[in-house]
């Protein structure tokens, strides 16, 4: 009886040390978060960013992101351009609400990381990798991104006009340990 107590006791605790070490640390996303856009004729940002973030530079491989941005968030700084942006010749916000962001995979890459993943704009949905970088301040950290989105990718407006096809996005999340 006392053997068996103590293999189911080893098992436990083996069990739970395993579990552990399959799962990153949550992250809550803070509120001073930010999502920006800039073009030639274009910039702005979007107000609601939400999602659940597990990430650990010790576990790359079962760390996660699955973040969405309220596409009728958008803020040009013209009311206006907002409603054009929101309108069914660019994004579309009442058929397509959210642009939505699913990760499969995080690499380091130099002095920051890669995450390759599911990009959803306006019905279409493209694997797409964003360069990243993470700074820990003790149960604080901040994830940084700059990368380019090609609108025309996504269906978002048309080909050409005045506003550029590629657009410059910069994200910057602050968030706290879970």
């Amino acid at each position: 009886m006392k053997r068996l107590i103590i293999f189911s006791s080893t098992l436990l605790l083996s069990a739970a040390v395993f579990a552990y070490a399959i799962v990153a640390q949550a992250w809550n996303i803070g509120p001073k978060y930010n999502v920006s856009f800039s073009s030639n004729a274009v910039s702005g940002i979007f107000k609601t960013f939400k999602g659940t973030i597990a990430f650990d530079e010790q576990n790359l491989a079962a760390s996660n992101f699955n973040v969405t941005i309220d596409v009728a968030s958008i803020n040009t700084g013209n009311a206006l351009q907002n409603k054009h942006a929101k309108s069914d010749e660019w994004f579309d916000a009442a058929k397509y609400p959210e642009i939505k962001y699913t990760s499969k995979k995080i690499v380091k890459a130099g002095a920051g990381y890669q995450v390759t993943g599911d990009l959803e704009i306006h019905g279409v949905k493209k694997e797409f990798t964003i360069p990243f970088t993470f700074k820990k301040a003790g149960n604080n950290a901040t994830f940084t991104g700059t990368f380019k989105v090609n609108r025309n990718d996504f269906r978002i407006g048309k080909p050409g006009g005045d506003v550029a096809d590629v657009i410059d996005v910069t994200v910057a999340v602050p968030v706290v340990k879970a």
